[in-house]
């Protein structure tokens, strides 16, 4: 159901049901679910230069292509996987951020090898806990800040891609390191209970 003017939930999300979903059930919400930052963090990538709500419409297109965001599947693609994703209409179809997509899986392999927890290595920009931001208007929200930077350059320095200041504050907003819902957004208070038992 398509929200009304007088909707309290951050305006970023209310053009159309599968973006309410995501800002309702998913935005925000603390996770430490290895595929899904890895998801988050290729889905993300995909994202640069375009909107969140593209990619939210090839969503599926990429769990279908990109064999359920499982790297270790994808960092085996080869450049005939490339050329067949490229003429995918279910996805971005961006040779650098495919290319991007499959030397990320093998750098998280390599992530996985070099850390006990890549979640914990993600989770440590944050020291570890969700950290729980007060913004009344969008224009507050910051497009990155020194925890992303900091993020963003060890991540390159590891051989990832596509993984710019910019693109690292947006997943970690989207996998709640940040709470980033407006106060006047319900979710707001009930993503920080969960963060809070987090």
């Amino acid at each position: 159901m398509m929200a009304d003017q007088d909707d309290p939930r951050c305006p970023w999300c209310l053009g159309f049901p599968e973006y309410i979903r995501y800002h309702d059930e998913e935005w925000g919400v603390p996770s430490r679910d290895q595929r899904h930052l890895f998801e988050m963090l290729i889905l993300e990538g995909a994202q640069a230069g375009l909107s969140w709500a593209t990619i939210l419409r090839k969503r599926a297109g990429y769990h279908r292509a990109f064999a359920g965001f499982d790297p270790e599947v994808i960092a085996r693609f080869t450049d005939a996987d490339v050329e067949r994703l490229l003429q995918d209409p279910g996805i971005v179809r961006n040779r650098l951020k495919v290319r991007a997509a499959v030397g990320n899986a093998r750098a998280w392999l390599e992530l996985c090898e070099q850390v006990s927890s890549p979640a914990d290595y993600l989770w440590r920009y944050v020291d570890g806990r969700p950290r729980t931001n007060r913004f009344r208007s969008l224009t507050e929200v910051p497009a990155s800040t020194p925890a992303s930077d900091a993020m963003s350059r060890d991540l390159k320095k590891r051989g990832f891609r596509f993984v710019g200041t910019t693109i690292c504050y947006a997943f970690m907003q989207s996998v709640g390191m940040v709470n980033d819902h407006l106060l006047s957004c319900p979710r707001h208070a009930q993503v920080r209970a969960l963060s809070l038992s987090h």
